[in-house]
C-alpha cells in the first residue's frame, strides 16, 4: 500500500526529493527510503542525486508499456461482453416471440 501511494504522489508528474516524500506519511526517512529502494530495485523508480539531496523518479516508460498491455486486454474483454450482451438479447427477443 505505501509504495502505490508512493507511486501516486506525483512521482509521475514530478521529480520528488525524499525527504519531501516522508512528510506524506507517518513513518520516518530510513522505513521510506527501504521501500523506495525495493520500488528501485524493481525498476519502477529512479534515483537521482543533484546536490546535497536524493530526488527519486517514475520510469514512466515501464509504466506506458504495461498500460498499453492492459489496454489491450481490456479492449479484448469488452469486444467479448458486447457479443454475449447481443447474444443474450437476441435470446431474450426470441423467447418473447415465442409466447
Amino acid at each position: 500500500m505505501i509504495r502505490r501511494e508512493l507511486l501516486n504522489i506525483n512521482l509521475s508528474l514530478h521529480n520528488h526529493r525524499i525527504n519531501a516524500l516522508v512528510e506524506n506519511f507517518e513513518m520516518s526517512r530510513p522505513t521510506l527510503s527501504k521501500h523506495i529502494k525495493i520500488l528501485y530495485n524493481a525498476g519502477s523508480v529512479t534515483i537521482q542525486d543533484i546536490g546535497r539531496e536524493r530526488y527519486c523518479v517514475l520510469k514512466q516508460d515501464d509504466f506506458n508499456k504495461l498500460q498499453k498491455w492492459i489496454d489491450y486486454f481490456d479492449n479484448f474483454w469488452v469486444s467479448k461482453l458486447k457479443k454475449l450482451e447481443t447474444l443474450l438479447n437476441e435470446k431474450a427477443n426470441t423467447k418473447n416471440k415465442v409466447f
